[in-house]
């Protein structure tokens, strides 16, 4: 259930994409500098990047000659693009392992991470697979994979089989992505702060603090606090007894 008191960061993202996982890591070190970080919560988007891949199937090539088939370059351009990449991560304290990636359809990924969601498992399970992807080199579309890397975050194998099969997790991907394309979504990371402001790309930590904290100010001026330090305990509203 999402929280209805806290500012909401939505965030549409691949697990594929490696400036995803970077854009990750600096948004949560930016957090970490932000005073009202307890009032923020983040919401994962799907958004696939290439969505032709043959879903359960693992594309042959690897992951550099698939990016130089894809965008046209040379296979050494295409490394020395992934060499960069890997630099950029290590700096956001990343390992990428681009010689064991495997590229393969984020489709059913995506399922599994709608279905965390409902769990409040959405954000553990963007890390579990991002780190599965891209530093152990797992087949993030194999279903298989998929149940392991669930229970690692606390699903049970029924519940990601659910997910893989389910319509309603695979309309809620798809209703991410016509999103995306509807707010002019065309790259990914993209960070949106209480619909108002958004941050494309894997900027600096600093971006996302400065744009938590003027995103933050506004909001709590429509969102006062309550002037209490409140002790729960059980009461009774409109609603009823609890």
């Amino acid at each position: 259930m999402e929280a209805t008191n806290k500012m909401k960061v939505e965030v549409w993202s691949d697990i594929m994409c490696p400036f995803c996982y970077i854009g990750k890591r600096n948004y949560e070190a930016g957090l970490k500098q932000f005073a009202d970080s307890n009032n923020i919560e983040i919401i994962w988007k799907s958004f696939q990047l290439d969505p032709n891949i043959p879903q359960d199937t693992a594309v042959t090539e690897n992951v550099y000659q698939y990016l130089a088939e894809r965008k046209g370059m040379s296979y050494e351009q295409s490394v020395q693009m992934h060499d960069s990449v890997v630099a950029t991560a290590k700096k956001a304290g990343l390992d990428y392992n681009f010689d064991k990636a495997v590229i393969a359809n984020s489709f059913n990924a995506h399922r599994m991470i709608q279905l965390a969601k409902t769990k409040d498992l959405g954000d553990a399970a963007e890390e579990r697979l991002f780190y599965a992807y891209f530093t152990e080199g797992k087949n993030v579309g194999n279903s298989y994979v998929l149940i392991e890397l669930g229970k690692d975050i606390g699903l049970t194998e029924a519940e990601v089989q659910t997910a893989l099969t389910d319509d309603t997790y695979a309309y809620k991907v798809r209703q991410d992505v016509e999103e995306a394309q509807h707010l002019g979504v065309r790259g990914v990371p993209f960070f949106v702060f209480d619909r108002k402001y958004a941050v494309s790309g894997a900027q600096p930590p600093q971006a996302f603090l400065e744009t938590l904290e003027k995103s933050f100010s506004e909001w709590r001026k429509e969102h006062p606090a309550s002037p209490f330090e409140v002790s729960e305990g059980p009461s009774c509203s409109v609603d009823g007894c609890d």
